[in-house]
């Protein structure tokens, strides 16, 4: 393809919090902006630049922002003087030289979510990273303040991810049609029922609508929250048309947001929810679609796809950084969800195990204790659960489901997460079944670091047993001191013990206070008992 150019001119935009132009903090993103003209689809043009920086190269993507506008995005791993030069077959793009300094991060930027070890999650600092995330598919293709009010929900209520939609839902045939799409028009037919048919030129994208959504996810940033981005999703049914693109159109799509979006720290990758339910798309699709993506992303996010263990999806593929599952039955139970964490040696996030709400259906119905006890279920073997709720007065009327459309919360169980929190933040380590095999009660956050959850059962006392296998961590030994703080998952309070065990030699594969103490125990539920070492 023969390209007509003319540069117009070269800005350099450094763009972080505020900071001096062509500074920018370490994980924050700097944008080179060029403003050129091709003849042709300007979206065909290809785009890269090399950043050499202290110890590493990384080669990162272009795009077209529209307006005759091409754009780099880059985000900086290491502190220190990084300099770059694009490569484009079209003479004005090509060989564009500069730099820009790495600074030290601000506060609250940890930089991206990685796997750590084998089974949990760390920020590129050393931050521990536990997700307690929520579901809101289309809350940032509503209309009007919603987003803002989702925001504001999330950043009370103190879930520090959340799942979203790139593609719009179709809800029902009655809702009202979007505002933007992703791709430009090529023409609107009416169909039987009057309803619009579109057209599309997948060939070329509509920057306004991705923008739209880069602003969202910057937004997620400024309040600590994740942003899990389903790049797929059969919630479509054809209205239109995004959920049987054509294979070339679907790698086209995701090369494109990709290069956009890559340099967003919070991005995490999903492929698809629900993604055997996209029938119109090969089976064998899939796979390339993750290498797509995978291989257009330099700072390889945290990467999944969405389905249940009625069968067994390949997460053990180098690929998939973690399981992101849709199964209620492993977290249902005592120790189930360790059989799926054994089975994966990744981390596990059950993205799915129902969701609190009023709906007649069986899985928009459970209630806001239901659902917390599930999410100890998942955390107390080293899983993690995602939160999700769905209330709705009328059928039609989606304006209080945050499941679809954001806003407010009207449940009860996202009262209690930033209290779930609080308690794992202060684990000094993540949590792991002592004894999966023979106790799925007993969880270890290291040596002389126990929780034990009751969860549904009422009791009026625990006697003192700790099994003498302690993970990977040292054997449970004799004379050690402890107490014992009784925890109310749901009415969020912490009560402690007056009294100070100490432990005698192992009997057998149990350990017991050597004067067979026990705590007495409230009259309610879903107790969590914290056991820790004291002088």
């Amino acid at each position: 393809m023969k390209y007509c150019y003319s540069l117009l001119m070269i800005l350099f935009l450094g763009i972080s919090s505020g900071f001096a132009q062509n500074k920018v903090e370490c994980w924050g993103r700097y944008e080179i902006s060029i403003p050129a003209k091709v003849k042709g689809n300007p979206f065909d043009a290809e785009l890269t630049a090399t950043f050499n920086g202290p110890d590493t190269t990384l080669t990162i993507r272009g795009f077209y922002d529209g307006n005759d506008t091409f754009k780099l995005r880059f985000m900086p791993v290491k502190q220190g003087i990084w300099s770059y030069i694009t490569h484009s077959r079209v003479p004005a793009l090509n060989e564009v030289k500069g730099q820009m300094e790495c600074i030290a991060p601000s506060k609250d930027n940890h930089g991206l979510v990685k796997v750590d070890g084998t089974y949990n999650f760390k920020y590129a600092d050393g931050t521990r990273y536990y997700p307690v995330g929520t579901t809101s598919y289309d809350w940032m293709h509503i209309a009007g303040d919603q987003p803002n009010q989702t925001i504001k929900s999330l950043e009370l209520s103190k879930f520090n991810k959340i799942r979203i939609l790139f593609f719009v839902q179709n809800f029902d045939p009655d809702y009202p049609e979007p505002t933007m799409f992703p791709f430009e028009v090529k023409k609107i037919k009416k169909g039987e029922k009057g309803n619009p048919v579109y057209e599309w030129d997948f060939t070329r994208f509509n920057p306004a609508y991705f923008a739209h959504v880069e602003a969202c996810v910057d937004k997620l940033a400024g309040i600590g929250v994740e942003a899990d981005m389903i790049l797929f999703h059969p919630y479509d049914g054809g209205r239109w048309g995004f959920d049987r693109m054509p294979l070339e159109a679907s790698v086209r799509y995701l090369k494109y947001i990709t290069a956009r979006m890559s340099s967003f720290r919070n991005i995490w990758w999903s492929l698809a929810n629900e993604y055997d339910f996209l029938r119109e798309l090969k089976p064998e699709y899939w796979d390339t679609f993750t290498h797509t993506v995978v291989e257009n992303d330099p700072y390889s996010h945290l990467c999944s796809i969405h389905t249940y263990t009625a069968k067994y999806y390949k997460y053990w593929e180098p690929e998939y950084t973690h399981a992101s599952i849709q199964d209620q039955a492993p977290v249902e139970g005592f120790g189930r969800a360790a059989t799926v964490k054994n089975i994966y040696k990744k981390p596990i996030i059950f993205d799915e195990v129902c969701y609190e709400g009023n709906m007649d259906n069986r899985w928009g119905s459970l209630s806001g204790q239901e659902y917390l006890y599930r999410l100890w279920q998942g955390l107390i073997v080293g899983t993690y659960v995602t939160h999700g709720e769905c209330y709705m007065d009328d059928p039609k009327d989606y304006s209080r489901n945050f499941l679809a459309v954001g806003g407010s919360f009207q449940g009860e169980s996202w009262k209690r997460i930033g209290f779930t929190r609080q308690i794992l933040d202060a684990l000094p380590n993540p949590l792991h079944l002592c004894d999966s095999s023979w106790d799925p009660y007993t969880s270890t956050a290291g040596e002389n670091y126990y929780m034990i959850y009751l969860g549904k059962e009422i009791k009026s006392e625990w006697v003192f047993d700790l099994p003498v296998k302690n993970a990977f961590y040292s054997r449970l030994k004799d004379g050690i001191r402890f107490k014992v703080e009784i925890i109310d998952t749901w009415n969020m309070s912490i009560t402690e013990c007056p009294i100070i065990f100490e432990t005698i030699a192992p009997v057998k594969d149990r350990v017991y206070d050597k004067k067979q103490g026990r705590v007495r125990l409230p009259a309610s539920p879903y107790l969590l008992l914290r056991i820790t070492e004291t002088k």
